[in-house]
């Protein structure tokens, strides 16, 4: 019996090379979309992570000026060009739950804000501080008029925001017409200490620029945080992907 010759054949070399050419091209391909694709969730992920720390702190703020006392030795400062570091210190009437029991002799608090450079493992971190003394520190030390130490800087200040390249505050008070103009502190004319509401702004203005994931892992030391050409312009932060920027009219006190 006859065997019936087959027709079958491999595949020629030249087919091997182009099967394994386009296979390479098409797995480049997928690697890159994923790639891409890890980029964007990662640039996504630290937006949200940014614009939530963001969000938590000025709401923080809010509550804390709508219930600020004026005082004649209000802290409301920007410190630096362009890049600004403000720094906010102002009474504020807070609930008994605010404070702690031993602390707590009535409901007027003092709060300080400020921008403070600190050590999270290797790197430096710059970070929006919140300072808290409670009633039972202010009423002595407006009683002894050694207000202005209510403000110094403390070990148990805490840090509400972190990579903070910039925060900066303009009081506010309305015009005629009702639209905010930035307002200046005048000294009472009759020698009095306390205000009108004509005599204290009726809204703070805060801007708060946050460096994302991809900025803060690069930026390490305090001369990074002052001097990096990474940080752009100042001018040009709402367009820079590497930030966020935050900006929001609170309220001071009950007064229109």
């Amino acid at each position: 019996m006859t065997a019936r010759p087959s027709h079958r054949r491999g595949f020629t070399l030249l087919e091997v090379l182009l099967t394994m050419g386009i296979g390479s091209i098409l797995l480049f391909v997928a690697v890159t979309m994923l790639s891409q694709a890890g980029n964007g969730y990662d640039r996504g992920s630290g937006s949200v992570a940014a614009e939530r720390e963001a969000r938590a702190v000025l709401t923080q703020m809010g509550e804390d000026f709508a219930k600020a006392e004026w005082h004649k030795d209000t802290i409301l400062e920007n410190d630096g060009e362009g890049w600004k570091r403000a720094r906010l210190g102002f009474l504020s009437l807070q609930p008994d739950d605010a404070q702690s029991e031993d602390g707590r002799n009535g409901d007027l608090c003092a709060i300080h804000y400020y921008v403070k450079d600190i050590k999270v493992g290797n790197a430096t971190v710059r970070c929006l501080m919140r300072g808290f003394r409670e009633s039972g520190k202010v009423f002595p030390a407006l009683a002894k008029g050694t207000f202005s130490t209510l403000f110094d800087e403390q070990d148990i200040d805490e840090p509400v925001a972190f990579g903070v390249l910039s925060f900066s505050e303009e009081p506010l008070v309305r015009d005629e017409s009702g639209k905010w103009q930035t307002w200046h502190q005048t000294a009472p004319t009759d020698g009095s200490t306390s205000a009108s509401s004509s005599d204290h702004p009726q809204a703070v203005r805060l801007r708060l620029i946050i460096a994302r994931r991809e900025l803060l892992g690069k930026l390490s030391t305090t001369q990074d945080w002052d001097g990096s050409s990474l940080r752009g312009d100042p001018k040009q932060a709402s367009n820079n992907p590497n930030l966020e920027s935050y900006e929001v009219i609170q309220r001071f006190g009950t007064n229109d």
